[in-house]
């Protein structure tokens, strides 16, 4: 058995270009949202159809797992990998003007088409190479990471498990359409992205006229002066070197402008980047809130939310995954990055369960400057569907050398 080399890894995945890129533009064109993508699953099934996979669909999601049996693995305790793409899109109008944009209200502002995309052809490119394969592949189709907690789903359901044993090592990748030049990849050991929690708080008044607010409990002037509070503690609590990042993202109150209403609301998306902050945001939010409160004499009543932990990367997992990056693409395409992306994923939940690593590509377009162009989940955001090969390749590269490491560990244990 011959693990294959990154050059012929590299060249079939780069032949497989024009596919991935009809089928990132076809995806594109028809998004869909949450934990059910019909459509997207039926596009996944059809584009892995006539390969040699065992292929399972979720029953709580519109999940799809593949498994690729090595031809080269050990009779017992075959070394497993798992690679991950996620498939959902967001609730948001395109506005990129692009041919192939979509116009159903929904949008691929996140760049999860380039991750499907990309992980399809992973499962080609390792197809083709099944036979030198020292172990199992199982490919993560995941529906409903914007929020949904999908990857939580399809690991209540067994994608950890899918191979018949639990998966020795995980990968991710997430595409972004600013920060970085088209074609660089990033990592960190440790935490990579930051844990998020959702903040909703309701202020329960008095109405009244909005000539006579001394007459009122105003919700929203103690709303005003909650929202900046928060601001202010998360950084007067916390030290700059672990902060705290609060974002008031929905706030609502009031029908005309000259009536003081009975209630105010507003939302907010909560990030932190240590175990050690929880307890503190947590007790600092209910202090602000509790006391402006008081202070008003308004009632208040709030639900914080923890959504997804800290996405942490094995630091040997994620040295390892530098390492096979840059051989297989070249030194200067990856960078390690000092501290960690202030974004959240629910793949978090598959590296608590496994070690393994997450690792980001820029995707921006040619001819726009990283540091002003569009951010994922804006509805002018494009990403370069030409980083689709090497993201392939990248893919198929780190299941092949994970796969190889754990067989020959494990022959020598």
């Amino acid at each position: 058995m011959t693990t294959p080399s990154f050059t012929a890894i590299r060249d079939d995945a780069r032949s497989l270009q024009d596919d991935l890129v009809a089928l990132r533009r076809d995806l594109h064109r028809t998004p869909e949202t949450g934990l059910q993508l019909p459509r997207t699953q039926e596009r996944v099934l059809a584009a892995l159809a006539g390969l040699p996979l065992e292929v399972s669909t979720g029953t709580d999601t519109s999940s799809v797992v593949a498994v690729l049996r090595g031809g080269g693995r050990a009779a017992s305790d075959t070394a497993t990998v798992l690679l991950r793409g996620d498939m959902d899109a967001l609730p948001v109008v395109e506005e990129t003007g692009t041919a192939f944009a979509s116009t159903n209200g929904a949008m691929h502002a996140c760049g999860h088409d380039l991750h499907t995309s990309a992980l399809v052809g992973a499962a080609r490119v390792l197809s083709q190479h099944r036979d030198a394969l020292a172990g199992d592949v199982v490919f993560m189709f995941q529906p409903g990471e914007e929020g949904w907690d999908g990857a939580g789903v399809m690991i209540r359901e067994g994608v950890l498990e899918a191979s018949g044993r639990r998966v020795d090592h995980a990968f991710g990748m997430h595409v972004f359409s600013n920060l970085m030049p088209s074609g660089v990849f990033v990592g960190k050991p440790g935490p990579m992205l930051s844990a998020s929690h959702g903040l909703t708080v309701t202020v329960k008044g008095a109405g009244g006229h909005g000539s006579a607010p001394h007459h009122a409990q105003d919700p929203v002037a103690a709303m005003a002066e909650m929202i900046t509070t928060l601001q202010t503690m998360v950084t007067r609590r916390f030290d700059i070197f672990d902060p705290v990042v609060l974002t008031v993202g929905l706030v609502e109150a009031g029908t005309k402008r000259n009536v003081i209403p009975d209630t105010a609301r507003f939302e907010a998306t909560v990030r932190r980047f240590s175990e050690p902050s929880a307890d503190l945001l947590a007790e600092g939010i209910d202090q602000v809130l509790r006391g402006v409160a008081q202070a008003h004499g308004v009632e208040v009543e709030y639900d914080f939310i923890a959504e997804y932990p800290l996405t942490v990367n094995d630091a040997e997992q994620a040295a390892f995954a530098a390492d096979v990056i840059r051989e297989l693409v070249g030194e200067d395409r990856y960078v390690g990055l000092e501290q960690p992306v202030s974004g959240s994923e629910d793949f978090s939940r598959v590296l608590a369960a496994v070690p393994g690593a997450f690792v980001g590509l820029g995707a921006c377009m040619p001819g726009l400057d990283p540091t002003r162009a569009p951010m994922n989940h804006s509805p002018r955001a494009e990403f370069d569907d030409a980083v689709l090969g090497d993201a392939t390749a990248v893919y198929a590269a780190l299941a092949t050398s994970s796969l190889d490491v754990t067989a020959r560990e494990r022959s020598v244990a």
